[in-house]
């Protein structure tokens, strides 16, 4: 049995799959000075750190994620910064 490398983003887990966090992309959303990677890593989202998609929001709908003991509701685009390996 062969274990799965492949890297993929946080928003295309499936729920109820974990991972462990890779990497984050650096964001400044149009110049504008918010740095969302910056504020999912205040929150848990560093690299190294285990995750479980706990439910996909419907048609677009946001994303409950848990890191550690915490759960977190994330935008889409705010899940495709991250970078995980699969369970």
């Amino acid at each position: 049995m062969t274990q799965a490398s492949t890297l993929t983003t946080l928003d295309t887990l499936a729920a109820g799959q974990g991972g462990t966090v890779i990497h984050l992309a650096p964001t400044d959303l149009h110049g504008a000075g918010v740095d969302v990677s910056r504020r999912l890593m205040e929150l848990g989202f560093v690299p190294g750190e285990r995750i479980r998609m706990l439910r996909r929001g419907l048609q677009g709908g946001p994303l409950a994620i848990k890191v550690g003991q915490s759960t977190f509701a994330l935008r889409r685009f705010e899940a495709a910064l991250v970078s995980v390996k699969p369970e």
